[in-house]
């Protein structure tokens, strides 16, 4: 441990006799590190900054009503397209950075370092109602020697920003639009032609279409089941009617009475006149609703009928007084054999109307049966042709209504869907972002410093002095027998003390001036200095 504090000790001793050495490289290097530093070129970086709000008061009036237009990514389409070759290309001619680039190969090496030097920086500064951050600031930022021409630049970018934005948005919704509209044009053609096939399709196929009552099959499964049903009424309307005969049999048409002549031939004739009157009265109720060639209708005028000659014959008998007339007068009208009758009729109309129910569905199934082999064909056919109607028309209608959004997007997009805020115009401090001068000077000085002491022991290793007995030993391994002591004179004492003083003085004139190039930068004398330049 001793031995090698006692090495240290000899290294700085060594570095301290050849100090001048060390203080007169420091100083040649600081010197020139200043001088290099200060014919480094200036960096200046131009930039600004610009707001993007594509979501404005419109955007809500516009959901369901417009195309959206897409705007952040056509924001983020035209970010990538500003540091393209075509609008770099326009940038340096605008702001006559290729006044100097006479042949391809300049201009080419100057759009390569304009891409290099440029640069957009996206960022946020709100949450979205997703919780994302969507980047709605941009930053262009330019580096460049000269200032002037920096902010041109910047400037130029931005302008093109804005500019290649809202043009986007334009021509993207005319394209949309003509596409739109060259669309509908082809079907309406296709929607003319489906119709014209449907059309003529049905004029073909009359009376096997399918309507409300259903395809088919579902026809001639409801005629079946008419007439399953209308048989079945048929026979209970005739076991009802055979019924009322043999009860009607049964019963005695006329019961004693005690009223005149007059008044006995009216109640004599009085069941059948009733009846007639309510026969009338139903016929002229079935008229209401239905032809004179309804099985009902037909029915009843021929029970009318029957009744009314029925009611003259009668009459006619009593006229003349003829074969049992006498009792006739003397009897009345039975009420129970009078209903009966009616019952009688009324169930002679039901049973001829169900007979004509019948005959009609009979007559439906006979027409369907004919069809049974075409018929699932047509409606076969005549679904495909509803379908491909219905998806052609449905298209159309869909692209009808795509044009008319994209017409409102783009009056939308006229009126200032999109909002640009320009937050920092294009600018660049008179303070170079590099280099920086301030901290070069001091590294500089800080090597020189090293570097001097560097050489100095460098020097002492190369050719080592020894200034004590036991570091000879340990280096040459030979022992030391003894050694002679140097004994200073008064002389040689202040001439090292003058000597000290002047090698801190030397250091001390390094570090201030040091400091006082720092100090200068710092406020910025010597970088105006250099920008006036």
């Amino acid at each position: 441990m001793n031995q090698n504090v006692e090495q240290l000790l000899g290294f700085v001793r060594a570095i301290w006799r050849r100090r001048w050495l060390a203080m007169a490289i420091a100083w040649g290097v600081a010197l020139l590190s200043w001088v290099v530093v200060m014919l480094l070129p200036n960096q200046f970086e131009a930039s600004a900054k610009v707001f993007v709000d594509p979501s404005t008061v419109l955007r809500p009036v516009l959901v369901g009503i417009a195309t959206e237009d897409q705007a952040d990514a056509q924001i983020a389409l035209v970010r990538e397209a500003l540091l393209s070759r075509p609008q770099l290309e326009s940038v340096a001619r605008k702001t006559d950075l290729d006044r100097y680039a006479d042949t391809p190969a300049k201009l080419d090496g100057l759009i390569g370092q304009l891409q290099k030097e440029i640069d957009v920086v996206a960022s946020s500064t709100r949450k979205d109602s997703e919780g994302a951050r969507p980047d709605n600031i941009y930053s262009i930022l330019y580096r460049t020697s000269d200032r002037t021409s920096g902010i041109a630049v910047v400037r130029a970018l931005l302008d093109n920003f804005v500019e290649g934005t809202l043009s986007g948005n334009r021509s993207g919704s005319a394209e949309a639009q003509s596409f739109l509209v060259g669309q509908i044009k082809d079907y309406e053609k296709r929607l003319a032609a489906a119709e014209g096939r449907l059309a003529d399709f049905k004029k073909r196929n009359v009376g096997m279409i399918p309507g409300e009552r259903g395809d088919y099959f579902s026809r001639l499964d409801t005629e079946r089941n008419g007439l399953q049903q209308s048989e079945t009424n048929l026979a209970i309307a005739v076991s009802r009617r055979e019924e009322l005969r043999r009860q009607l049999a049964r019963t005695q048409p006329y019961v004693a009475g005690t009223a005149g002549v007059g008044s006995t031939g009216q109640g004599a004739s009085s069941d059948v006149s009733v009846r007639v009157l309510e026969a009338e009265a139903r016929l002229e109720d079935l008229l209401l609703r239905f032809t004179d060639k309804h099985p009902e209708v037909v029915a009843l005028k021929s029970t009318i009928a029957e009744l009314k000659q029925r009611e003259a014959k009668e009459m006619a008998e009593l006229n003349r007084g003829g074969r049992g007339s006498g009792a006739i007068r003397s009897l009345n009208a039975n009420p129970v054999y009078q209903q009966m009758q009616s019952q009688l009729s009324q169930s002679e109309v039901e049973i001829a109307s169900l007979r004509g129910a019948v005959s009609q569905h009979q007559r439906e199934i006979a027409n369907l049966r004919q069809f049974v082999n075409t018929a699932p064909e047509v409606e076969q056919e005549f679904a495909r042709l509803n379908r491909d109607y219905g998806v052609t028309k449905s298209q159309y209608e869909a692209l009808v209504k795509r044009l008319e959004q994209a017409k409102v997007g783009d009056e939308a997009a006229r009126a200032g869907a999109v909002r640009f805020e320009i937050i920092e115009p294009p600018r660049a401090d008179i303070t170079p972002v590099w280099p920086n001068r301030a901290l070069f000077v001091l590294i500089g000085t800080l090597a020189g410093l090293a570097l001097g002491i560097a050489a100095a022991l460098g020097l002492h290793l190369l050719k080592p002095t020894f200034d004590s007995a036991s570091l000879l030993q340990s280096e040459t391994g030979v022992p030391v027998l003894g050694s002679v002591s140097r004994v200073k004179r008064p002389d040689d004492t202040a001439a090292e003390a003058i000597d000290t003083r002047k090698l801190f003085l030397a250091a001390a004139c390094l570090v201030g001036l040091a400091v006082a190039i720092v100090v200068l930068l710092q406020f910025n004398f010597i970088n105006r200095l250099f920008v006036q330049g």
